[in-house]
């Protein structure tokens, strides 16, 4: 139960992620212009991960039901998904991100295109609280899941726009890439400097550490092994940075850095997956 509760949370981040990240850098990359094939295939995209981001997060409902109530029966008994839903912090938050992607869903199918920003952005908002993210009460809880909500639009920024940017380069031809790179490299190193910043706040706090030990076991290994994917994005970003001159003609090998990237980001959320079930070891005193 606990392998796929990591497979489960691993899909559902990477899908809300990569489609707040896709609507954010889409006019800031392109502005408001029209990209009538871009802009087909970036709609057929998102609706295929909304839908996948709802049966995702049902089946973690039940896969929460089920951890709570001990066996695979319970979870599909409508009274003790209720009692989760009603009576539980995750179920009352998680009861509000089933109905943002329902109505998310809807605005994808019916052309409501003003609601479509705010109810993925509210998404991934309501992420934040699941995870260690809710280990805190009162004040030092609030603070603490405001600035996991300030890390997950971070990432979710910097992953989406990694699949925006692969959508361009598909298009190469209708596009002039250096201003778009140099816009997309610019807006990153804030991204890169907000995501470090609060992921050591997460660390310090959960932790009560700068960096959690014992260094290769348990939760520090795992986020050593995200913060060195991390790094890895940072030096290919560097690199593409570095070589933006007459980009067009070596269009080959920046496809291939770009998808490299993405990849690495999508293990980094991997490893996130992983981290949200493992102990943080909380130091007492």
């Amino acid at each position: 139960m606990a392998t796929l509760l990591v497979l489960c949370r691993f899909l559902h981040f990477v899908v809300v992620l990569l489609m707040f990240g896709a609507w954010v850098f889409r006019p800031w990359l392109l502005g408001t212009q029209r990209q009538p094939a871009l802009d087909r295939q970036l709609l057929r995209i998102t609706r295929g991960l909304a839908w996948v981001g709802l049966g995702s997060g049902l089946v973690w409902l039940l896969l929460i039901t089920a951890s709570m109530a001990g066996s695979w029966d319970a979870a599909l008994q409508p009274a003790t998904v209720q009692l989760v839903l009603g009576k539980t912090f995750f179920g009352q938050v998680w009861a509000w991100h089933l109905l943002l992607n329902l109505l998310l869903v809807i605005a994808l199918i019916k052309p409501w295109p003003v609601l479509r920003m705010p109810l993925i952005a509210l998404l991934l908002a309501t992420l934040a609280p699941v995870g260690h993210g809710a280990m805190l009460d009162g004040l030092s809880g609030q603070l603490l899941i405001l600035n996991q909500v300030v890390h997950l639009l971070c990432v979710g920024a910097w992953l989406g726009g990694l699949l925006v940017l692969v959508l361009i380069l598909r298009h190469a031809q209708e596009h002039r890439l250096e201003p778009i790179l140099r816009r997309f490299s610019g807006v990153g190193y804030g991204l890169v400097a907000g995501l470090l910043v609060t992921g050591l706040i997460n660390v310090r706090v959960l932790t009560g550490q700068l960096w959690p030990t014992p260094l290769f076991s348990g939760f520090a290994l795992i986020l050593l092994i995200k913060v060195m994917l991390v790094l890895g994005m940072l030096a290919l970003a560097l690199l593409n940075r570095l070589r933006l001159d007459r980009c067009e003609q070596r269009l080959g090998s920046l496809k291939a850095s770009v998808m490299v990237e993405w990849l690495l980001g999508v293990c980094a959320v991997a490893a996130v997956s992983l981290l949200g079930t493992l102990p943080p070891m909380v130091l007492a005193g």
